[in-house]
């Protein structure tokens, strides 16, 4: 029995344990971004070797090549479209080498780094093209089965297993695709459609990697077992990366991952691994975790979908507003309050500007539109500030990033939101667009938060960011945000000064849900500008987890963590409790609550504010 047929056979008797990331080990063991990583397995084949070794050590039975991007467009970048054979080969045999019979290897085939028609300009037949010269090159290395990982495009994907189908038809191939945070892919495609069609072509198991952490996958997981008699792969990112003193650093602990694959095991899923993030101290308590666990699919559950009431715009409601603008009621001692709301995915933001509405008529001072957080696409904030200000009174807090504008667009948008009577900004930095929808996209980052927030300051007073006179000022109220739960709370607390000195008026923290993190920082950076405490209400446990767990700057105790665990489906109203708990106890610290109702549910921000 050839490699490939006992892959099979094992992969029909229970869990497998894949390896973890290769290209952010890589990174962590001093490779910079911007090498090529493909081509260290003719330069560096020693490096690769040892992170394969290193994977084994830990018990993965699975072995992934280095080769995600030896496709011949993604080499291009790096003047080696003319390796692809010599690169993809020494991949395969550098882990072949270390995988023995022991092991198995599987040839990683990412997409192409370029857009097939008609959004973009390659055909599918020369797609089909590239990946069949990859694809021959692998198995010519010696791989056991091919893995397709971190598609988003079914049409890409189903090019890549049609070149398998014609250039090694005897390899087994897993296929893999990347969702979001909603549960599609970036192109909309639903998780059972990806199972069906890929099955459909032949795939011996289908799977959800990268992007983003393991809560947001088990949701994706769930929806793939509607789909009868497949085997199921899942590498999960450990979390969401974080920028850090020049170096993206992921969050999640190996024992939350691990804790994370039992359940996945225990949901029918046959491959558990891990993707960007994960090392082999991952892997090695994954395989502890699971070992010995057989795959079996959960009852059959339903789903509730909570709905949020449309409120109408009427005068009465407005009645119930407090005269004045946030920045004249701070500084008349009135503790003010102000709701997110995150902008839509498409153009239609009635159930939003209905949200506001809800808000507005219990007393809410300000809404805060977000600024495309987590750096996925949508609807501009400004739009949206616009919509709203046209149908609800009430006052926006712009969020402006400088991730997607250079200097000279961001004083544009200040002049239009202005000009717009949108005049509270919340100047921010802006996550990297390497963990959002489009991480191929550049990032801009001309300036940061104190730098638009010197240029705020400056357009208030007359000129612009170099120091020329204008014919005009503006009157922006211009905000900044700060982590008291920050790790590196020294880095923080001088950020934030820097931040005052450019001329912040005031500040918004993250998400707290203990005194302690706001009162050390309090003491620590002495603020001398109005506070307004961030509170997000959580949801269910799972919520809690995949907060603390991986999302960078967050920090939810292990007491809250056991109240969310406990609560049960009684889990959002818990979230609420704790929330207006911990809002009666910072009251007196602060001059304002900042709340973040998550997936836009509203009615939590409301129910918090009857704390006060």
């Amino acid at each position: 029995m050839n490699r490939s047929a006992r892959f099979l056979e094992r992969l029909e008797r229970g869990v497998i344990v894949a390896d973890g990331a290769m290209g952010t080990e890589l990174y962590r063991r001093g490779v910079p971004f911007e090498h090529c990583f493909d081509e260290l397995c003719v330069s560096r084949p020693d490096l690769v070797g040892a992170v394969h070794q290193s994977y084994r050590d830990a018990g993965a039975l699975l072995l992934v090549t280095n080769s995600f991007g030896g496709n011949r467009h993604r080499l291009a970048r790096f003047g080696l479209e003319g390796q692809v054979e010599e690169i993809n080969v020494a991949a395969a045999t550098i882990a072949r080498r270390v995988a023995g019979d022991a092991c198995y290897v599987a040839g990683s085939i990412g997409p192409l780094g370029t857009r097939l028609e008609p959004v973009g300009r390659l055909s599918v037949a020369d797609a089909e093209v590239a990946f069949g010269e990859q694809i021959a090159a692998l198995v010519l290395g010696g791989v056991d089965l091919l893995l397709m990982e971190t598609f988003a495009d079914l049409v890409e994907i189903k090019a890549a297993m049609r070149a398998a189908k014609t250039v090694a038809p005897a390899i087994p191939v897993i296929a893999s695709m990347t969702f979001t945070d909603e549960g599609k892919t970036v192109y909309g495609y639903k998780p059972e459609e990806v199972v069906r069609q890929l099955t459909d072509l032949g795939a011996v198991a289908v799977g959800a990697n990268c992007s983003v952490g393991p809560q947001s996958l088990m949701d994706v997981v769930e929806r793939m077992l509607r789909v009868p008699n497949v085997k199921l792969m899942v590498k999960p990112n450990a979390g969401q990366p974080q920028f850090h003193a020049g170096r993206y650093l992921y969050l999640s602990s190996p024992e939350y991952l691990a804790a994370t694959a039992r359940h996945f095991v225990a949901h029918g899923c046959f491959i558990v691994g891990g993707c960007c993030g994960t090392t082999p101290d991952h892997i090695r308590v994954i395989h502890a975790a699971v070992e010995g666990m057989t795959p079996s699919r959960p009852a059959a559950t339903t789903t509730t979908i909570e709905i949020v009431e449309a409120v109408e715009t009427d005068s009465s409601a407005a009645g119930r507003r407090r005269d004045g603008d946030i920045q004249s009621k701070i500084a008349a001692g009135v503790f003010v309050s102000s709701v997110e709301i995150d902008p839509p995915k498409d153009i239609n933001a009635d159930k939003l500007i209905e949200g506001a509405a809800l808000c507005r008529a219990a007393g809410v001072d300000a809404i805060n539109v977000a600024d495309s957080p987590l750096a996925r696409a949508r609807m501009s904030p400004m739009a949206l500030a616009t919509l709203i200000r046209q149908r609800v009174d009430i006052e926006i807090i712009l969020h402006m990033s400088c991730r997607d504008r250079n200097v000279i667009g961001l004083q544009s948008e200040v002049m239009g939101a202005v000009a717009l009577g949108v005049r509270n900004i919340l100047a921010v930095t802006g996550d990297p667009p390497q963990v959002g929808d489009y991480p191929n996209a550049k990032g801009v980052f001309d300036i940061d938060s104190i730098g638009l927030t010197q240029l705020c300051a400056r357009l208030n007073r007359g000129v612009d960011l170099s120091g020329r006179p204008m014919k005009y000022s503006t009157d922006v109220f211009v905000g900044v945000a700060s982590n008291p739960t920050s790790a590196d709370l020294e880095t923080e607390v001088r950020r934030y000064r820097e931040k005052e000195e450019a001329g912040a008026m005031f500040t918004m923290t993250q998400p707290i849900y203990e005194l302690d993190s706001l009162e050390r920082f309090l003491d620590l950076a002495k603020p001398t500008i109005p506070v307004l405490v961030g509170i997000l209400p959580l949801r269910n446990a799972r919520h809690a987890h995949f907060l603390h767990h991986e999302v960078p700057g967050m920090f939810i105790p292990e007491e809250i963590r056991s109240r969310m665990e406990a609560a049960g489906e009684d889990g959002p109203q818990e979230g609420v409790r704790i929330a207006q708990e911990f809002l009666t106890r910072a009251r007196k610290y602060v001059q304002g609550v900042y709340l973040m109702p998550p997936f836009n549910q509203f009615w939590m921000g409301v129910d918090v504010l009857k704390a006060l």
